[in-house]
């Protein structure tokens, strides 16, 4: 019996393209662990083209990109309308995407909107679950109306009539908030800010990365925690990981920037399981489990919390593409469920090709309209010419 082809697609136009390259390369050795799949890869450029399979390896295993990026675009003959995805007619048979592509178009809904009209399982959450997930000011709606704890928030738009001002948010908010891009990931377009200076820094920082603004309350004395979510209908939540930057409780500054999660965290400390109260630890696994669903949800997700002084949880957002480089809590958090690599990413394989039968199983069969019979306009019969 011939192996099931699975196709890894990592990279893109995001902040995170480097990122992805190192969550690729870890599910591509999980997956090639299992021994049950033909691997592919496939990189996507930052100017947005598909790259053959054998450029794509390279680039996976850390080689120049752009060297290889720029070669690929000579070879390419074919210039017309879908020659950014030609690359995909070059592979065997494709049974399954498996999309790495963390932030712009592989977590804001666009790969997905692909895949399903190429009529093709994939990995992950439905291209809805992705697109509000995605964007931070849909999500705390969602939460709110859900009646899932998160934290004050105030919304902004670029262009704003009359701009929102640091008096109107510190009456709101506190005199500490964080202001951040409504559709980027990974501490991109985010800043702490406590003071008018800082707090207009921040909303021409965060402006550069998207037309709408969210700005948060800050937790009293915060810690930060992960819960990972996976499946479908069924849901598995992972062990709790907790995170701490210098300098971060109490009244401190710190907190858990781009450059912790992903360049230097030797000096973050991490605990897993976190020690809370259980009463804290089934608050707080409920909420992931509800939010999961209530965004529509499905194969994998990383939920992150904060904690305040008394222990009280606010959901902060969702990942529906969680890292999976060595520094990810999300890749540590299974292993310390007794789900290791190997398992946690044939488990989401599965997990796509279920959710992939399942949707052929919807209807969307339509009746016939006929002959059109138009009603009268003002005394006139409509079906006039």
């Amino acid at each position: 019996m011939s192996k099931q082809h699975v196709v890894l697609l990592f990279g893109g136009n995001s902040s995170e393209h480097d990122v992805s390259k190192r969550s690729a390369y870890n599910y591509y050795k999980a997956l090639e662990e299992t021994g049950k799949y033909d691997l592919s890869v496939v990189a996507i450029a930052q100017n947005g083209y598909f790259l053959d399979a054998e450029r794509s390896m390279k680039i996976m295993m850390q080689a120049d990109e752009q060297p290889l990026v720029d070669s690929y675009m000579k070879e390419l003959a074919d210039e017309g309308l879908l020659s950014p995805i030609k690359a995909l007619e070059k592979l065997p048979k494709i049974d399954i995407f498996f999309p790495v592509v963390h932030g712009n178009l592989g977590e804001d809904g666009t790969l997905q909107g692909l895949f399903r009209l190429l009529d093709k399982p994939y990995v992950g959450a439905a291209l809805r679950g992705h697109a509000v997930s995605f964007d931070k000011v849909l999500t705390k709606e969602i939460l709110t109306q859900n009646h899932i704890r998160n934290t004050e928030y105030l919304v902004t738009y670029a262009g704003d009539e009359q701009p929102l001002t640091w008096a109107e948010v510190e009456g709101k908010l506190g005199s500490v908030v964080f202001v951040k891009a409504a559709n980027q990931g990974s501490s991109v377009g985010i800043s702490r800010a406590e003071n008018e200076e800082e707090f207009e820094a921040a909303l021409k920082d965060s402006f550069q990365y998207d037309r709408k603004v969210l700005v948060e309350a800050a937790v009293n004395g915060p810690r930060e925690l992960e819960v990972g979510v996976i499946g479908n209908d069924k849901v598995l939540v992972s062990e709790i990981g907790a995170h701490q930057v210098p300098d971060q409780g109490g009244d401190g500054k710190g907190w858990y920037d781009y450059r912790s999660k992903f360049v230097d965290n030797s000096e973050v400390a991490f605990e897993i399981p976190a020690k809370l109260p259980d009463p804290v630890t089934a608050e707080i696994k409920e909420m992931a489990k509800k939010a999961y669903r209530a965004l529509n949800l499905s194969g994998e997700a990383r939920m992150d919390f904060l904690i305040d002084e008394d222990n009280v949880p606010y959901l902060g957002e969702p990942n529906t593409l969680p890292g999976f480089t060595n520094m990810s809590l999300f890749k540590r958090l299974w292993d310390y469920s007794d789900i290791d690599n190997a398992k946690l990413a044939d488990m989401l394989v599965q997990y796509g090709f279920d959710a992939y039968r399942q949707s052929k199983q919807i209807s969307y069969s339509f009746e016939s309209l006929g002959e059109e019979k138009v009603g009268t306009f003002n005394g006139e019969d409509g079906n006039q010419q």
